[in-house]
């Protein structure tokens, strides 16, 4: 199914090239460029009362010495057969039939979610602003440029411990159900962690299969605190196995769903012999499908990209004044990293408590199908749900930046809906926290009526944040323009992104309503 040429790191999926270059940069024209030789002296920015001059010398160097140099960049040629298969808009494998992958992963916002804090089943058929059903516990994060990171999820709990997702020699690290010996070291089919994780969403209850039988005397029962949540509607979701999940009855049952429509059989039998041949479509091709569409969503041309490559006038004065803030003494690349495995993603990938608020939804029909942590069941304990370690409560994994500008919300359970209230919060986490008010915040009103405690939470604050760092007017406004105008690669906004959205879908189901889309 796949080839691999060693020399030059390319890993070939059935034709569809995806690969890593170390050394140079590749944009989307094909040419190279290196950084250090590219730069040039521009006209110098001034801070308006402030005598400060910045020039391309001292910006590139900054970038130079936190490891930004453009050199690691995905060029992927995409296969347009699997573009037909609809995966990302049709809710055909949905057990419950009305949610799909683009209902939390909208590209009316960089394929990220178009909620403060996902909606999953039992959704009003709309993806946007007036989305409506059940919350789930965080907000869906952004899909663009998921090729680079070697930590998936808020928690981070499906990674490559190699450090690169593009490299399977050690396995892919997941938590039961799935677990480690699912995707082994050197794995012939699971090349890239992507191609891992596409299996997880389809089997989650809260996200695509509903509850539909729960109540039955066989399962939950009616004395269930989620019996409530079984309208019946689209199918029946299968008992536990042995392990206790249902995450591997429900991958079988969506996978009969996909082998009764003729018409995916016949585009899987396009791309896979075997299928022409008669056998079934597994979990296998199910998650390279995915895979395939994710890799595409590869935006890093951005200001600062551009910039790099020696396009002198690309960014901004105050984007560039935001640059060296973010670099130096904002300290924002402390964790925001761009060296090494970072890969350029703006994250170091790593999982630290940040002193978000701690907004949760209260549980029932129409409000949340999650049953939230702590004991008055309205926190998220973050990274010890996966470890079972104290010492990981309230850590989450520190968010990408790249691309932001797209973002309705920010942080894992979206608590701040602007993003000068998210750098504010960095900038100042004690004070941020402290006096925090969801309404003013802008979030939704259904998730304005709990806050979880703060002092627990601040009690574990990352070290790295626990100092104020304080700016004037003019440089929060910089540092603002960086990340908000200097990481966006325009091909991220909706105007792009919605022409990806199909008038129909191969199982011939109702396509969601993307609200700003034509």
């Amino acid at each position: 199914m796949e080839s691999r040429d060693e020399e030059d790191g390319r890993v070939s999926l059935r034709g569809r090239l995806l690969w890593r270059i170390n050394g140079t940069a590749t944009d989307n024209l094909g040419g190279r460029y290196n950084f250090s030789y590219q730069l040039r002296f521009t006209k110098p920015a001034q801070i308006p009362g402030q005598g400060v001059v910045v020039d391309t010398f001292t910006l590139t160097g900054t970038g130079v010495a936190n490891g930004f140099s453009t050199l690691l960049r995905a060029k992927v040629t995409f296969d347009s057969g699997f573009n037909p298969v609809g995966f990302e808009f049709d809710t055909l494998h949905s057990l419950h039939h009305d949610n799909t992958c683009g209902g939390c992963h909208s590209p009316t916002n960089g394929f990220g979610d178009s909620q403060g804090m996902a909606i999953g089943v039992q959704n009003n058929g709309f993806v946007g602003p007036n989305r409506a059903g059940p919350r789930n516990q965080r907000r869906s994060p952004l899909v663009i440029n998921t090729a680079f990171l070697s930590a998936l999820m808020w928690n981070g709990r499906f990674s490559a411990p190699s450090g690169d997702p593009f490299d399977n020699s050690l396995g892919f690290h997941f938590p039961p159900p799935e677990d480690d010996a699912r995707f082994p070291p050197g794995s012939p089919v699971f090349r890239h962690l992507l191609q891992a994780q596409a299996h997880i969403p389809p089997t989650e209850m809260v996200e695509v299969a509903g509850f539909t039988g729960v109540c039955r005397s066989n399962d939950l029962g009616r004395k269930s605190l989620f019996c409530q949540f079984d309208d019946g509607l689209g199918e029946i979701v299968p008992l536990p196995d042995a392990t206790g999940f249902r995450n591997k009855p429900i991958r079988r049952k969506g996978l009969e769903l996909l082998n009764h429509d003729p018409e995916y059989r016949r585009l899987f039998g396009e791309l896979f012999p075997e299928v022409a041949g008669g056998k079934p479509i597994d979990s296998t091709m199910f998650g390279l499908a995915i895979a395939e569409f994710e890799l595409t969503l590869t935006f890093a041309n951005a200001p600062i990209d551009r910039f790099a490559r020696g396009q002198r006038d690309a960014m901004t004065d105050s984007e560039k004044r935001g640059a060296l803030l973010f670099f130096g003494r904002a300290r924002c690349v402390t964790c925001h990293a761009v060296a090494g495995d970072a890969n350029e993603m703006f994250t170091d990938v790593k999982n630290r408590v940040v002193g978000v608020p701690q907004v949760a939804p209260y549980f029932g029909v129409g409000t949340g199908n999650m049953i939230f942590d702590g004991p008055g069941q309205d926190e998220d304990f973050g990274l010890e749900q996966v470890t079972g370690n104290r010492a990981d409560r309230y850590k989450f994994r520190t968010a990408p930046l790249r691309n932001l500008a797209v973002a309705p919300a920010f942080f894992h359970n979206g608590a701040f809906t602007r993003l000068e209230d998210a750098i504010r919060h960095h900038l100042d986490v004690d004070e941020s926290a402290r006096h925090y008010n969801p309404v003013a915040a802008g979030v939704a009103l259904d998730l304005t009526h709990r806050l979880g405690p703060i002092e627990p939470v601040l009690g574990r604050l990352d070290r790295k944040l626990r100092n104020p760092i304080e700016l004037n007017r003019t440089e929060f406004s910089d540092l603002v323009a960086f990340v908000r105008d200097g990481l966006l690669d325009e091909r991220a906004r909706r105007e792009h992104l919605c022409k990806l959205v199909p008038r129909s879908v191969p199982s011939r189901s109702p396509v969601l309503q993307f609200q700003g889309c034509p």
